[in-house]
């Protein structure tokens, strides 16, 4: 019983982490710091680092939005499905913070800070700022200090190049408007009121690919030197499935199809940054 009890709280935990975001901004980390030179040791401590603050990030989520998710029955949610308590979520966000100060620190004192910076901006998120106007900056802010964290853990006195933190904050705030697609009307229902929420489902819809493809605008065309071909495919695949979730959010103004062509963008853009990780760091 006791083992049974066990693997249902740590499903109901991996379910709370928000695991897909966790896991895409975990790789992308660790393969920035391969990108830009950091050895083995620094590699798995930058992916670390990110993980546990990713994950305090995820749980803090569950945990603040508990009473929310309860009101509109969202049974997608572990906590309101029961399969983890409040207490338990609670404590698990807590602790993966607690992980998050000492796992960033040891990067060095400014690389742990920055970190430390990005991951109390989505705190901030979860807390406050997702039903304000400004929903939006926590993600920009966040997505842009990563590339500068992994700069400064790895080896070598060096910043991340402007266009690189640029692009990370551009896929950040794509991928914000884009992730509250699929809840807009529960979001509504509790008193949540971003930015996507504002727009409407019509005008976030057309939001989220536009920011998303000018992230990929700013990979393909900000490195030194001509785009290489691949750049200029991703780049292309990235402006048709834009079009496509634009208008298909136009016409089909209940459809989750918008959603799942901006995550498309997202990745794709994902992929060319880790590609373009040579050009990341520039000498300081």
């Amino acid at each position: 019983m006791r083992t049974r009890a066990a693997t249902t709280t740590l499903r109901g935990l991996a379910l709370a982490s928000h695991a897909g975001p966790t896991v895409l901004v975990t790789v992308l980390a660790g393969f920035f710091a391969v990108g830009v030179g950091s050895g083995a040791g620094t590699t798995a401590l930058v992916t670390a680092a990110v993980l546990s603050g990713q994950l305090s990030v995820g749980w803090s989520n569950d945990w603040l939005d508990a009473r929310r998710d309860r009101a509109v029955e969202r049974a997608d949610k572990p906590v309101v499905a029961g399969l983890v308590s409040v207490r338990q979520v609670h404590a698990a966000a807590l602790l993966a913070a607690a992980a998050c100060v000492v796992l960033s620190l040891a990067t060095g004192l400014v690389a742990g800070l920055v970190h430390l910076v990005a991951v109390a901006s989505a705190w901030s998120y979860n807390a406050w700022l997702k039903s304000t106007v400004w929903s939006w900056v926590p993600y920009a802010v966040s997505f842009g200090l990563l590339p500068l964290f992994v700069v400064l853990a790895a080896p070598g006195d060096r910043v991340a190049a402007p266009w690189a933190m640029t692009a990370t904050a551009l896929l950040g705030v794509g991928a914000h408007v884009a992730n509250t697609l699929p809840d807009l009307e529960d979001d509504r229902a509790t008193g949540v009121r971003g930015l996507p929420h504002r727009l409407g489902r019509t005008g976030a819809s057309v939001l989220a690919p536009a920011v998303l493809v000018a992230a990929v605008g700013v990979v393909v065309l900000g490195p030194p030197g001509p785009p290489t071909a691949v750049a200029w495919a991703g780049g292309a695949v990235s402006v048709v499935l834009a079009v496509s979730a634009g208008v298909v959010a136009v016409r089909r103004t209940t459809s989750r199809l918008p959603f799942a062509l901006s995550m498309a963008v997202a990745a794709v853009c994902a992929v060319l940054l880790v590609l373009a990780g040579p050009d990341v760091a520039l000498a300081g």
